[in-house]
């Protein structure tokens, strides 16, 4: 057995335990000439977090039968009942734990925070890791009766706020607008909801539309600039996105380092604007780790802004001991969940059930905070300006915080838990 997968299966042994089972001697060895993900599907019952983990008021526990999952929960402001719950749901490559800088303040103002790894990560169970599965579960709406299952099963029939940040975002958008009467206002970071498609209306007894050309395909256009680009969601479809990122040359921990500074304000080089249209030309002014070099891997893309030792050591919202938390974790399971959310939303799985809620809109009070220095506010052209004008009809406020890149919640904790807190004083 390689080094790697001897270590991997210790770590396995200590951290997973197959349901019904009371010997470690049935545990599926990883193959010599692979390193596999550890079991995610049914039957396999991870542990809480250690607790050196969390600071004190956060505690990692586990949620039972929610929609076919078992869903590891973050939580905080347990110690008393009859508390108002707040929902956080993550991005990627993210974690509950994304969350644990907001957590306490949230919970020491009287909220019942409650902050789930969603479906596709960490030490939720109940889904695969395989890229060749079926990828219905991952389907949007599905996500959104996950959440309603956790809500349910902590007792609630509505929730202050469902709150969400990157791919959490939108996931936190459609619980908005698909269940008012639960989630009775709702906060997105670093990803603007741009709102729900429209079917086609009032064609009856009219000609069929033609169009004079074929319609423009922006990727083949990215491919053909004279520098060759490909946009980061058409390459995390594909099968070598995992181990490409998985199995960085560096490893995992050093590809993560890279990865979150990379989109972060502590790299100088995120200066983002608005884009003038959806073009090629227009995309290719985002940095690398959106629109990539088309030859290139999301590792060695990212390997080129490695911070320094000294960036390292004074980075104080992701420090190396908290690092090694998404680097376990992730070199646990791999990225293949994040990325089957990815593979999901490039098919039509869930088109008609979406459908179903065309033209509708938030209509509950709202909130969008991204930080001043994400590109993420502004990568979809005219989503940010419709979030605002057509998608959410009460949207309180907008903001855009100095200092903070793309992860916001962790880069100024401080200043997000005061906004969420104004937010939800002056929505009640």
């Amino acid at each position: 057995m390689s080094d790697y997968s001897r270590r991997q299966f210790l770590q396995a042994s200590s951290v997973f335990v197959p349901a019904g089972l009371s010997s470690l001697s049935t545990l599926a060895l990883p193959s010599p000439s692979a390193a596999l993900a550890q079991p995610t599907g049914a039957g396999v019952v991870p542990e809480p977090y250690p607790s050196a983990w969390l600071p004190a008021g956060i505690r990692s526990r586990f949620v039972d039968d929610i929609n076919g999952l078992r869903i590891h929960v973050l939580e905080a402001g347990y110690e008393s009942s009859g508390r108002p719950a707040l929902l956080l749901l993550h991005g990627f490559p993210e974690l509950a734990y994304s969350w644990r800088r907001i957590m306490l303040p949230l919970a020491e103002a009287g909220y019942h925070v409650i902050a789930p790894d969603v479906r596709g990560y960490g030490r939720t169970t109940g889904w695969s890791s395989d890229y060749d599965t079926d990828l219905t579960p991952f389907r949007r709406l599905n996500k959104v009766r996950d959440a309603l299952g956790l809500v349910a099963a902590f007792g609630y029939e509505s929730v202050a706020a469902v709150i969400g940040h990157d791919a959490g975002a939108p996931l936190a958008g459609w619980c908005a607008l698909t269940r008012p009467d639960i989630y009775k206002s709702v906060v997105m970071m670093s990803a603007p909801f741009g709102g729900v498609s429209t079917l086609p209306f009032d064609t009856v007894n009219k000609p069929t539309r033609t169009t004079a050309s074929a319609p423009t395909d922006i990727y083949a256009d990215l491919a053909n600039l004279s520098r060759p680009r490909k946009h980061y969601q058409r390459y995390y479809r594909t099968r070598e996105a995992n181990e490409n990122m998985w199995h960085a040359e560096h490893g995992i921990h050093d590809f993560i380092r890279a990865y979150y500074h990379f989109k972060s304000a502590d790299w100088e080089g995120n200066q983002p604007h608005r884009l003038a249209a959806r073009t090629a030309e227009q995309w290719a002014l985002m940095p690398e780790y959106y629109i990539m070099d088309l030859d290139a891997g999301m590792a060695e893309t990212v390997a080129a802004k490695m911070p320094s030792a000294a960036e390292i050591a004074a980075n104080s919202w992701l420090p190396d001991d908290e690092l090694e938390v998404y680097a376990t974790e992730y070199g646990r399971t791999s990225f293949q969940g994040g990325l089957n959310g990815y593979r999901m939303g490039g098919t039509t799985i869930g088109r008609a059930e979406v459908e179903l809620y065309s033209g509708r809109t938030i209509d509950q009070p709202s909130m969008f905070i991204s930080g001043k220095s994400d590109w993420g506010t502004f990568q979809s052209p005219g989503s940010f300006e419709r979030m605002q004008e057509q998608a959410c009809t009460d949207m309180r406020a907008v903001h855009l915080v100095d200092g903070a890149g793309h992860w916001v919640q962790q880069e100024q904790a401080e200043v997000v838990s005061r906004l969420i807190l104004e937010f939800l004083e002056n929505a009640g």
